[in-house]
């Protein structure tokens, strides 16, 4: 029977919390930093495309997403009605009500299927040469590997991402149209661990983010370009890169060529740490001089390119780094120092104070000089500063601060201690340090959008200072 349910309900059903929800049957969901990972299994294979965030979620394979209710019937295959339902556990507003939760219906997966071949592809053709600038033999060479190809109903161009047999297991498609919204999807039931790829026989594989920058690159650096391997992610996500350096032993040396905006500064990051994680080593990046290699190449045709977009964030963190300067601290008062600078929220007096007490205590551990320690902390701070994991508005940042005050002020109390005490104490100190970079960074980034300035004007202010 059919439920008509109260506005209330559809409320609640849809900012329901995903990840327990998921969680409590048996799904595999995968924290990565403030979001989570969907991961689930078809007939294509094992996905990880699927992003939840808070009480949202995004497929970033078919580029679509929503809420709660959405997930159950897009992944789940329960009908609206069940969604919401099961969402609700059962209480509702409703007049009537399913008797008894149902088995959810298995959803009907279709096989991955290539879009039908155009018996030519000169409109494919004409784009990518003429619009984009690709050199010819390049995409001569790809159509002959049938690894790009133009699509019979849309006249689209379609990369295939293909398995160490040559079998096409994924496929990504792009409007070939030059004017109106760029239409950009990968085909149903594609394999992400799969992507649009060559592989050569140096140990150099360069890493981009979809297959046009990918094609950029190789015009730009054409010379002996067949004997280096290249990949495109169709976005940010590792499972192609991962699969490819799994599958090629001889590939030993990674290089990012993700775009020079925000979003390609924190995927270049978020891909090095992943990396790392997974054993490689040798991780090297090249940016573009404009947004990405395209851009390079309408430049060189004398064409105005997209600029490149700084990354605000990472720029403010990073310079709020380089002027904390090291000040000698009477750790018996330190405790009080910090109290009175969060009172006060002065963010750049509580990172020189944890700083420089931090650095103070592991002098005396270590048995070095305050100011070597402190450059070390400093240059820590540095290199271990993360803007994709930087995440959260300004109220959540302080409670973080108030948090990383309340145990470093608690450990200070101790002081003095044993040499395992004090390295836990100035660890405290160090993250109390970084907490409140973090805030001063949002206070300033706040500021800015208040001003109306935007990231470009922002960072040409800074440099002429």
């Amino acid at each position: 029977m059919y439920i008509t349910f109260s506005e209330d309900d559809l409320y609640r059903a849809n900012t329901a919390d995903l990840v327990t929800y998921l969680e409590s049957r048996g799904e595999h969901v995968k924290k990565v930093g403030s979001t989570y990972q969907y991961i689930y299994t078809d007939g294509g294979g094992t996905h990880d495309s699927v992003t939840i965030y808070g009480g949202k979620w995004y497929d970033h394979k078919n580029q679509r997403g929503g809420y709660a209710v959405k997930f159950l019937q897009e992944f789940l295959g329960f009908s609206f009605q069940d969604s919401v339902t099961e969402l609700l556990g059962g209480h509702c507003d409703a007049p009537t009500i399913r008797s008894a939760l149902q088995e959810p219906p298995k959803p009907v997966v279709k096989p991955f299927e290539l879009p039908e071949a155009n018996s030519d592809m000169r409109r494919v053709f004409a784009y990518l040469t003429k619009q984009r600038f690709i050199a010819s033999d390049v995409i001569s060479f790809f159509a002959h590997h049938r690894k790009m190809y133009e699509d019979k109903k849309y006249h689209n161009v379609v990369f295939v991402g293909t398995d160490e047999n040559g079998t096409p297991k994924q496929a990504s498609v792009r409007s070939t149209l030059s004017f109106g919204d760029v239409f950009r999807i990968t085909v149903a039931n594609s394999d992400t661990k799969y992507s649009f790829s060559h592989f050569g026989k140096s140990g150099r594989l360069f890493v981009f983010e979809a297959p046009i920058d990918m094609l950029s690159f190789i015009t730009l650096y054409h010379q002996n370009w067949q004997t280096h391997s290249y990949i495109a992610m169709n976005g940010v996500y590792e499972n192609a890169v991962l699969e490819a350096l799994k599958c090629h032993s001889n590939l030993n040396e990674v290089v990012l060529c993700t775009d020079n905006d925000v979003g390609g500064i924190d995927a270049a990051d978020r891909l090095r740490d992943i990396l790392r994680e997974n054993g490689y080593a040798n991780i090297f990046r090249i940016i573009p001089r404009n947004k990405d290699f395209n851009e390079d190449l309408k430049e060189l045709h004398e064409l105005t390119p997209i600029p490149a977009v700084p990354h605000l964030r990472k720029e403010l963190f990073l310079e709020n780094v380089s002027l904390l300067e090291f000040t000698s601290i009477n750790l018996g008062r330190a405790a009080d120092s910090l109290s009175v600078a969060l009172s006060r929220n002065r963010y750049t007096d509580i990172s020189n104070i944890a700083l420089s007490a931090s650095a103070e205590i592991l002098a005396k551990v270590n048995e070095k000089s305050a100011d070597d320690m402190f450059e070390n902390l400093q240059r820590r701070l540095w290199k271990g500063y993360r803007a994709y994991t930087d995440r959260g508005k300004m109220f959540s940042k302080m409670d973080t601060l108030k948090k990383s005050h309340f145990e470093a002020v608690k450990n200070l109390r101790n002081y003095p201690a044993t040499k395992e005490q004090m390295k836990d104490i100035a660890k405290s100190l160090y993250d109390l340090a970084d907490s409140a970079l973090k805030c001063s960074t949002e206070q300033k980034m706040s500021d800015q959008q208040e001003q109306g300035e935007t990231p470009q004007q922002a960072v040409e202010i800074k440099m002429s200072i």
